[in-house]
Formats: C-alpha cells, sequence, structure tokens
C-alpha cells in the first residue's frame, strides 16, 4: 500500500511509519503542507496518489491551543474535514487518530460506541473531529495510554505529563541511570487508563485502512491499571531497582490550570474481533517495548 500518512515525525506517526514500512512494506507519504488549507491538502492527496489516508497530525501545544481557539480549531476540526473530504474525492479509506480524553473520566472501560463527553478543549477539538470524520465515512482509531520507541527522535520527549503518554520510557531512563523517579498520583489527573504500545496502534490503524473498515476502534491493552500499578509493572518487566520509584503529588505547573479526565479505560474488545489486531495484556506490552530498547527495531507481527 502506499500510505499519505500525516504527523509522521511525532511520537504516535513514528510507529505507524515503523509498523508500516517495517512490517508491511507499505510506502509511507509525508509532506509538510498547510493542513487548514483545503486546496493544500488536496493538491498533496493528488500528488501523492496515495491508497489510503492516516491523519495523525495535531496542534501538540496546550498553551497555544488556548491562546488561539480559532487556530486550534482549524488544526483539528478543519484539517480533518479537509482530509476525509480529499479522501473521498480520491475514492480511497481513511483514518483519523484521536484520543481516549474524548471521554469525561467518570465511567470505567468505554466501549467503542460510548458517547463522547469531552472535559477539556484538546478533548473536545478531538470529539467534534470524529463528528466530521464519521459523517465522512471515515475510521476513527483513539491511542490511549501510548508507550513505546519515538523511532523519529534519539530520546523521550518528555519526562511525565497528566496523561499517560511516555510513562514507561520515562520510568525506565530514570531508572537505568540510577536516577530517582517520582509516581505522580491524585484525583486531578488521569490515574486510570488502559495502556497500548505505538506500534500496535499502528497495527490498528493499517488493519482499518487495509481492509475499508469506518467507524471507532480502539488502540488499547486488554487491562485497565493505574499509575502506581504500571509503574510497578514496569520495575518488574524491566528488572529495575525498585528503591528508586517513588510515589507523590503532580506540581501544579503540571496542569496549566486545566481539568484531567480521571478514569479513561476502555475495552478494546470489539476492535480486536471486528480488525483481527491482538489483544494484549499489560506484561505482553511491556515485553514488545522491552524488546523494542534492547533489538533497535520492531518486531514481526503480533499475534
Amino acid at each position: 500500500m502506499r500510505i499519505l500518512l500525516t504527523g509522521a515525525s511525532g511520537f504516535v506517526g513514528s510507529n505507524i511509519a515503523k509498523v508500516m514500512t517495517d512490517r508491511y512494506g507499505d510506502e509511507v507519504v509525508s509532506k509538510r503542507v498547510d493542513m487548514t488549507d483545503a486546496a493544500a491538502v488536496t493538491g498533496h492527496v493528488a500528488e501523492a496518489r496515495p491508497d489510503a489516508i492516516v491523519h495523525c497530525a495535531i496542534m501538540n501545544d496546550w498553551d497555544q491551543m488556548h491562546a488561539d481557539r480559532h487556530g486550534a480549531w482549524a488544526a483539528y476540526v478543519e484539517a480533518t474535514r479537509n482530509y476525509g473530504d480529499a479522501a473521498n474525492a480520491a475514492d480511497i479509506p481513511w483514518c483519523l487518530v484521536s484520543t481516549d480524553w474524548v471521554f469525561d473520566g467518570t465511567q470505567s472501560m468505554a466501549t467503542e460506541d460510548t458517547p463522547p463527553n469531552p472535559i477539556n478543549l484538546y478533548g473536545f477539538l478531538k470529539a467534534a473531529s470524529e463528528i466530521v470524520a464519521v459523517e465522512r465515512g471515515g475510521s476513527i482509531a483513539r491511542v490511549m495510554g501510548v508507550n513505546g520507541t519515538h523511532w523519529a527522535r534519539p530520546t523521550t520527549p518528555r519526562a511525565q505529563d497528566p496523561g499517560y503518554g511516555y510513562f514507561v520510557a520515562s520510568i525506565v531512563d530514570a531508572l537505568e541511570q540510577g536516577e530517582p523517579f517520582t509516581v505522580w498520583e491524585g484525583d486531578e489527573l488521569n490515574s486510570i487508563a488502559s495502556p497500548s504500545l505505538g506500534s500496535h496502534c499502528g497495527e490498528v490503524m493499517r488493519a482499518a485502512v487495509a481492509g475499508g473498515h469506518t467507524g471507532i476502534f480502539h488502540c488499547a491493552g486488554a487491562q485497565a491499571v493505574s499509575r502506581r500499578e504500571l509503574a510497578e509493572a514496569t520495575v518488574s518487566a524491566f528488572g529495575l531497582d525498585r528503591s528508586l520509584l517513588h510515589f507523590g503529588r503532580a506540581p501544579a505547573e503540571a496542569f496549566a490550570g486545566q481539568t484531567i479526565p480521571h478514569d479513561t479505560s476502555v475495552s478494546a474488545e470489539y476492535t480486536a474481533a471486528t480488525l483481527g489486531t491482538p489483544l494484549h495484556s499489560l506484561d505482553r506490552i511491556l515485553e514488545l517495548f522491552k524488546a523494542e530498547r534492547e533489538t533497535g527495531g520492531i518486531g514481526p507481527t503480533p499475534t
């Protein structure tokens, strides 16, 4: 397949690209264009002549989103509309990458058909983008608690945030260097989720577009865990020094005054059954990530 991928240089995007090229021999096309310009997007798609589109790129700057609401709406919702329209004009399947933060954090194990109820701007913009994707016959792949290797950068982009992204890598990076790591805990942050592996997210998206599927899919593992449980499992899986692991409150500046969903755990059983993708246990996710770090490459298609 020849796949047009936006956001290929990002964490999730680099895993999507890695899965498609290394596991399936796909050709991934990525080019920086003004996604809010419908003509530019249409021209990009016409030039690339892809078999499918995966739209992963976002405005990944919390402060900028809030400072420029019009720009944020355009970067999320209008960009999704532009790629959806371009995909439909070319008569090819397409997939929008979304998030578990479309949920308000009060319901456990949300399913693919649980109605969104976002409580912050990022979740709202993604939920609005999902509506655009549904109306244009695209598929939606919600990523959540994404851990794994950032194939486009040599180092982990950040240490810890109110969500679950990069969480495992942050712990491993610190403890392998003999440095202590304090796991944030508290009701005011994302404290329960269904962690995933970046490469598995790529598997779900590849299966969605390759099969021409529509609807919503969850890129998640089989288990919901707390931050403490994930940290403890990481120490065990990677054989790290448990005495360096600590627990405490997050600094106030970590939230930037925003509301964070507490429990974003989800079920991915429908996704696994529909797409034929694996539903990994937490131990298996950590095992696969450990193998990525040790080999510097992505493993074979997981079963």
